[in-house]
């Protein structure tokens, strides 16, 4: 594991953590395990809930307040939820709380009002502008590059329009971070630190099915798509305006070349569910596809949580010396 030093930001700062690196929320892989690790490593580690409630939720959230002393968040879909799941959250102690994929207005007083630090994700700047209205904290601005569901701005020129807008509130890169290059990047674009998640994914203490790491170390970014049609063939209630990048299969790929009569098409929608359940009756399919970012190119492994976060600071550190203006 490389031995990174401190590199403090605005984010950090704020957040009173050591590194400018922190868990994406990642619904139902980002548990509390792996959420404590990243936070005892230095970094923020958030607790993937989405649209968990009870059980859940609660025994995640017990274990990330148990497992670090540390700042630690919850990351909520906003969509998805309602008050009294911010309240059952907040009832445990989290330092922040993450809420993406929508207007967070209904719930950010609730948050901010209990003295926890906001922190939205935003995917165009309409999002990004309600994110300052409602008084985030922080802002994460998500490009394209990101596994799982997300906008259709790209990383690159997406962040330091946000930071520019969002000025003086901190704001973190998502989408195609893997390394301490990207982090490096991050910084380099105004953002104040990087919301990872494929990275995590083959982190020990991930709640992911022992496959997922397999998945991802075999494949590469162009072996990955971004479509409506997982959530079409699994009856998913996602908006339609955020796709879902998703490692490709023979199925998806079939669904995606006829995605947009797909989506017009209620009969051809229920007979896409229909076969998706028969695939995965019969073992040919998983239940959930797996979702990384376009940069499983970078990921080679799995290891611990904070052999990740030691590697990413180290890995900025390091890219940011070698720059040299001449």
């Amino acid at each position: 594991m490389m031995v990174a030093m401190t590199l403090p930001t605005p984010f950090t700062d704020l957040l009173g953590i050591e590194h400018p690196v922190a868990l994406a929320p990642m619904g139902g892989a980002s548990g509390g395990a792996l959420a404590a690790a990243v936070s005892e490593a230095g970094g923020l580690g958030i607790v993937g809930c989405g649209r968990e409630t009870g059980d859940w939720l609660d025994r995640e959230l017990a274990i990330a307040a148990a497992g670090t002393s540390r700042p630690w968040g919850a990351g909520f879909q906003t969509w998805a939820i309602g008050p009294a799941t911010i309240e059952r959250a907040l009832s445990f102690g989290p330092a922040a709380v993450t809420l993406s994929f929508g207007d967070p207005t209904a719930l950010a007083e609730l948050v901010r009002s209990a003295g926890v630090r906001l922190i939205v994700q935003v995917t165009d700047l309409t999002e990004a502008r309600q994110a300052i209205d409602a008084g985030a904290d922080v802002i994460v601005a998500q490009g394209t590059e990101a596994g799982g569901h997300g906008g259709k701005r790209s990383t690159l020129p997406f962040v330091p329009v946000v930071a520019d807008l969002a000025q003086p509130v901190p704001v973190l890169a998502a989408g195609g971070i893997a390394d301490g290059r990207g982090l490096a990047a991050a910084l380099a674009l105004g953002a104040t630190g990087a919301l990872v998640g494929t990275r995590f994914l083959v982190a020990h203490e991930a709640l992911v099915a022992p496959w997922v790491p397999k998945a991802i170390t075999d494949s590469g970014g162009e072996d990955t798509v971004r479509s409506r049609v997982s959530d079409i063939a699994r009856g998913s209630a996602w908006p339609a305006r955020y796709g879902a990048r998703t490692i490709r299969t023979p199925f998806l790929d079939d669904l995606v070349a006829r995605e947009q009569s797909l989506a017009a098409d209620e009969k051809a929608q229920a007979a896409a569910r229909q076969a998706y359940q028969a695939a995965v009756a019969a073992g040919s399919l998983t239940s959930e596809p797996v979702w990384p970012s376009e940069a499983i190119d970078l990921i080679t492994g799995p290891s611990s949580a904070a052999e990740i976060v030691a590697d990413l600071v180290a890995g900025a550190q390091s890219a940011l010396a070698r720059i040299r203006v001449r």
